[in-house]
């Protein structure tokens, strides 16, 4: 499951960033740091399950972080 969730993350992610790079048009770009962020957060739940502690808090701190970005982002906009 987290496997399927970690691709569709990643594939609508890679979307909105090619979309924003073929438009010049930025105004999405908080949608596309929350599911990067989204794509963060299931990585580090998949090496928590792996027993490796330290990436996954890596990926946890990174989550949390373009979260932040991410409203920001909106509540600028």
């Amino acid at each position: 499951m987290l496997k399927i969730l970690r691709y569709i993350f990643s594939v609508v992610t890679i979307l909105f960033a090619a979309y924003g790079l073929v438009s010049k048009n930025y105004q999405f770009n908080y949608i596309m740091m929350f599911l990067l962020g989204l794509t963060m957060l299931i990585l580090g739940l998949e090496e928590f399950r792996k027993e490796k502690k330290m990436n996954g808090w890596l990926f946890v701190i990174v989550f949390l972080f373009s979260l932040f970005v991410s409203i920001k982002g909106f509540l600028l906009s």
